[in-house]
């Protein structure tokens, strides 16, 4: 039986200024299936989605619903159609019971909280949520967070489902249960679009795939017929190899020495205990574990942001020197004052790593604006800086002073990273490098933290994706609810075994140590 087109677009073609983010693009999203929209950072795969759910409006091109041509223009219009689109940042308050999130803006019976707590039960009911109406937002974990979004368009009537990178924060057990109510909202006619650059996950949920390259339509292909190799080509446009390098350490120094470190939350929450490691020059150490287990106050810990307990101690092992300083105690100015070249990728790109209202050039001049000697800034070096970072990491831009919060978010994470590791760092911390990334765009950054390790320098990699942890990283430490689970070695560990040290709090004797 033939399924039914929900949604057809037809000639889409949306410009910004000077830039083209779609152009001439037709697709169809059909009732009953699962579609996965792919193509790298900076292909329009979230403006084209962006104009569906109300957002933005077409320049030229027409869309239809149920058949019918269909005018767009703003968020509850594409409600009045059925549409909701769940986006990558949650729009939630969190002040707000989940019921109360729900109801927001509505009026009438709609937003009666008593009515609409019993409508929220029968929808996790019929779909598989597991969701409290009553709890506050501020108590959720990011999974339920997600749940909640979800939730929202379906009381709201929704029919199309537009998810955008729905797995970015999520373990793989969270994953797993997401993708199970996907499946049971597929099975009750739903249509579903999915954003997203995880490709194993493409192949795992969706029925077809359409590719966007550089704004302009390439193609729908079955997934069925799909390798993740094939989908990389269609996305890049050329062959490239999908191996992750790992090259031997070579004479690693001790370089980070992180002892009894713990952090209290200001309520009396330890959000690390007593954590203690080694991070050696020449090696890339990964970080492991579920979401909120301690993995930002770690980082934070060792660049100077975080206040730690009073016998903790976070020793810098200076480079062809006998020295030990002590970084606890110190903020990133007076770790920098004292020659430390720490580089620090942080999960927020745009609330911690760089200023959004600022173009590329201007956020370079934020790492070293204080070497000035004048009151006058110094340019040249840093806009050079901008135009190697953009042409070596292909960041699109229109032009390197455009604020970089009108890029997309894997052009913003390529010129954080970019700026990071051109300053040349003894230590280099990132977290979540890659997330949001397209695949060709991943491996650049591999390429690039592979290259910090030849350099000699202390890798220290926070990441999600338990695959590439296990093909980058040389030793792998372990979170489980603050405390280090296991150190284990990254060549010779399993996926399985890391799984369950992530969930699974072992004795202080039971731990492996490497």
């Amino acid at each position: 039986m033939e399924q039914q087109t929900a949604i057809r677009m037809q000639n889409i073609t949306k410009a910004f200024g000077q830039v083209l983010a779609n152009h001439n693009v037709s697709i169809d999203i059909r009732k009953g299936e699962i579609l996965s929209l792919l193509g790298e950072n900076g292909s329009g795969k979230t403006t084209l989605m962006n104009m569906l759910s109300g957002i933005y409006y077409p320049d030229a091109g027409k869309i239809f619903v149920n058949g019918e041509a269909a005018s767009i223009r703003s968020p509850g219009d594409a409600f009045a159609y059925g549409i909701g689109m769940i986006h990558q940042h949650f729009k939630l308050i969190d002040v707000f019971s989940a019921v109360e999130n729900v109801v927001l803006g509505l009026r009438g019976k709609d937003a009666n909280l008593k009515l609409a707590a019993k409508k929220v039960c029968e929808i996790c009911e019929t779909y598989g949520f597991e969701i409290d109406p009553g709890q506050k937002v501020y108590n959720m974990s990011v999974s339920q967070k997600q749940t909640l979004e979800i939730i929202k368009v379906l009381y709201r009537g929704a029919d199309i489902l537009i998810l955008d990178e729905p797995t970015a924060v999520l373990t793989p057990q969270e994953t797993e249960r997401l993708f199970h109510v996907i499946r049971n909202m597929k099975k009750a006619g739903k249509a579903i679009v999915i954003i997203t650059h995880k490709l194993h996950e493409v192949l795992s949920i969706s029925d077809r795939v359409t590719i966007l390259r550089r704004g302009e339509y390439v193609g729908t292909i079955e997934t069925k017929d799909a390798t993740v190799q094939s989908l990389t080509e269609m996305m890049v446009g050329k062959k490239i190899t999908l191996n992750i390098e790992r090259p031997q350490v070579a004479n690693p120094q001790k370089r980070i020495e992180v002892k009894n470190l713990t952090v209290m939350r200001q309520d009396g929450v330890r959000l690390l205990d007593n954590v203690s490691f080694t991070a050696n020059s020449g090696e890339i150490l990964g970080i492991a574990g579920i979401s909120g287990c301690g993995q930002k106050e770690l980082l934070e810990s060792i660049a100077g942001l975080q206040k730690v307990s009073d016998d903790a101690s976070i020793l810098y092992c200076a480079p062809q020197t006998d020295a030990s300083i002590e970084l606890v105690g110190k903020n990133p100015k007076a770790i920098r004052d004292l020659g430390i070249t720490l580089s620090f990728v942080p999960e927020d790109r745009l609330g911690m790593g760089l200023v959004g209202s600022m173009g590329m050039t201007d956020n370079m001049m934020l790492k070293n604006y204080r070497r000035g000697h004048t009151p006058f800034m110094e340019r040249k070096e840093p806009k050079e800086l901008a135009e190697k970072i953009k042409e070596e990491l292909e960041v699109v831009t229109p032009g390197i002073n455009i604020p970089v919060r009108r890029l997309s978010g894997g052009n913003v994470q390529k010129v954080l990273v970019g700026r990071e590791i051109a300053a040349a760092p003894t230590v280099l911390m990132t977290a979540y490098a890659v997330r949001g990334l397209d695949i060709h765009t991943s491996y650049t950054i591999y390429r690039l933290l592979n290259e910090q390790k030849r350099a000699g320098v202390a890798v220290i990699y926070v990441g999600e994706d338990l695959d590439v942890l296990l093909e980058l990283c040389d030793r792998i430490l372990v979170l489980c609810a603050g405390h280090v689970n296991g150190i284990v070695d990254g060549r010779a560990t399993t996926k399985e075994e890391v799984g369950m040290l992530m969930t699974h709090l072992q004795k202080e004797d039971g731990r492996n140590a490497v």
